[in-house]
This record gives C-alpha cells, sequence and structure tokens, in this order.
C-alpha cells in the first residue's frame, strides 16, 4: 500500500474511532473519503479549492474543541495558506495535523504550480511545530496516530518517494558507523543516501522527525566520528543547516547541505527522476557530492 493510500485509510479508522476528530478538505482526497463522509458528515469537511478557508476552518474547529487533520497538496497547504497557518493556528495557539501529499517534485508532469521545496522551511520560521517527514507507509501510519493526541501543532510531509524499509526509532538512528564523516538522511531520500555511502567510512543517521532536531542525537555521533556533517534532505538544500550549527556550536565542525537547489528553478517536466538528477539527490550524484566533501 501507498504512503497516500496508508493515511487515508488510517485516517478513516480514526474518524470511526474517535468522534472529537474531523478532516478538512479541498477537493484533494474527498473521493477517497467518500465513504467516510457518509458515516460522519459533520466531520468530513470539503470547502472546494479554497485552500485559505482550508486552513482557517480547521484552526476554528480546533477552537471548538476538535482535533482537525487538515490535508492538501504542499504548495496549496503551506505555500498559497501559509498567512492562515500563521495566525489562525500559530498566532491563536491552537493545535492542529496538517498533512500534505506530493512533497518536492512527486508530480513533475503538474508544473510548478504542484512543487513545494520550501514548505518545511516556511512551516520552521513558526515555533512550536513538530514535523514529519516519513520514508515509508509504516512510518506515516505511525506518526499519523501519534500525532492526534493532544493539541500540538504538526506538519506531517507524505510522498510519493518511498525507502524499501522503515526505521521506527525516536529522533536519529544510526544505521551505518564510520569515522571520517556524519551524513544525515531526511524521509525518503534515505535509499539513495545508503547507496551513495557504499564502502565509504561514513556513519548514517536517519529521521522521520525532523523538528524537534535531535541536537543530541547527531552531537553523539559527531563525537563518535568527526565534525564533518554532510545533511541530506528531500527539500529545499541547507533547511537545517541552522539547527545543525546550534547543535554543534561549540564542537568544531562544518557542514555540507545537499537537497533541492536554490540557486535555479529547475524547469523541467519529465520524472521524479528527472528531478532527483536535477537537483543532485541520485544516488550517483549524492555519491560524488559525499566523496568530494570528505576527500575520499
Amino acid at each position: 500500500m501507498s504512503v497516500r493510500e496508508t493515511f487515508l485509510k488510517a485516517t478513516e479508522e480514526i474518524l470511526d474511532a474517535d468522534p472529537d476528530v474531523a478532516i478538512v478538505l479541498a477537493d484533494i482526497s474527498a473521493a477517497q473519503l467518500a465513504g467516510a463522509a457518509r458515516r460522519h458528515p459533520d466531520r468530513v469537511i470539503n470547502v472546494g479549492i479554497r485552500e485559505q478557508l482550508l486552513v482557517s476552518t480547521g484552526a476554528g474547529l480546533a477552537l471548538a474543541g476538535l482535533r482537525p487533520i487538515v490535508h492538501t497538496f504542499p504548495s496549496f497547504l503551506v505555500e498559497r495558506a501559509f498567512e492562515q497557518i500563521k495566525l489562525d493556528f500559530s498566532h491563536q495557539d491552537v493545535g492542529g495535523v496538517l498533512v500534505s501529499y506530493g512533497a518536492s517534485y512527486d508530480m513533475p508532469a503538474a508544473g510548478r504550480t504542484h512543487q513545494s521545496p520550501g514548505d518545511v522551511a516556511l512551516i520552521d520560521s513558526l515555533p512550536g511545530w513538530t514535523v514529519h517527514v516519513p520514508g515509508h507507509a509504516v512510518e506515516a501510519r505511525r506518526l499519523l496516530l501519534e500525532s492526534i493526541p493532544g493539541d500540538g501543532r504538526v506538519y506531517l510531509r507524505l510522498s510519493a518517494q518511498s525507502n524499501a524499509s522503515p526505521h521506527l526509532g525516536v529522533g536519529f538512528t544510526r544505521l551505518r558507523f564510520g569515522s571520517s564523516g556524519v551524513v544525515v538522511a531526511v524521509g525518503p531520500v534515505l535509499d539513495r543516501v545508503l547507496r551513495a555511502c557504499a564502502g565509504l567510512d561514513v556513519t548514517v543517521l536517519y529521521a522521520s522527525t525532523i523538528r524537534p532536531f535531535d541536537a543530541a542525537g547527531l552531537r553523539s555521533a559527531v563525537l563518535s566520528a568527526s565534525g564533518s556533517v554532510v545533511l541530506v534532505e528531500p527539500y529545499l538544500a541547507g533547511t537545517s543547516a541552522f539547527w545543525v550549527s546550534e547543535a554543534l556550536a561549540d564542537l568544531p565542525h562544518r557542514l555540507r547541505s545537499l537537497g533541492v537547489r536554490r540557486d535555479v528553478e529547475v524547469r523541467t517536466y519529465g520524472g521524479t527522476g528527472d528531478h532527483d538528477l536535477a537537483h543532485g539527490l541520485d544516488a550517483g550524484s549524492l555519491r560524488l557530492s559525499i566523496r568530494d566533501f570528505l576527500g575520499e
């Protein structure tokens, strides 16, 4: 089952089990949740393609005591409706679970309107948000279920790209041990990072939750290896660079940030593999970047 299908199935289960949970849609995924809408017409709300209203409605439900799930593509959820996220959720200090699907460029044939490499950076400008970037459907289900209790603000970023196996640790999970550097992989880039690091003397860390940032986990890995850190994220390059620097402020270190390019807008359509290559996020390009940085 795909990440998106897993999310929708888990959402139906949550709606059936918990009368305090509602989901707000903007047409996206409404057809797949039609059965849940028939069973719970007052808690499955489709506002149509009005994304600012989508977010404001979710915040209103939170003010009324419900736990809202707010869902659409990331360019519409985070970029188009950012003012509503900032004011209606963050400024009013209410909680909810924002769930996007489409990531940085999962739908390249749809063009730039459906690409959102800057979504995590935007959310990161607001305090108090938890950000999950699962790399596997099993991780996505667990992170969604863990996000429902309580009243925190959560952004769950789902992607069509996936790793072969889930990793369910908390914070950074150390998957490989080495001494010449630390390579951090976030979410669905993990398998490409592991292929890129084959035969290299590096420690590989993995995280599906990137906010809050596991400063202690990174420090421990650096102290066991070296202060050369490569950060590989499936969105805007360098999004977590500030947090790396904060975590290692009192330690000698250097950082190479890899992710979606900041210097140009890639105007290619093609497929996701074409975009991976254009941004240097395919396994071969990652290996060249990592080896060049570490001097291997």
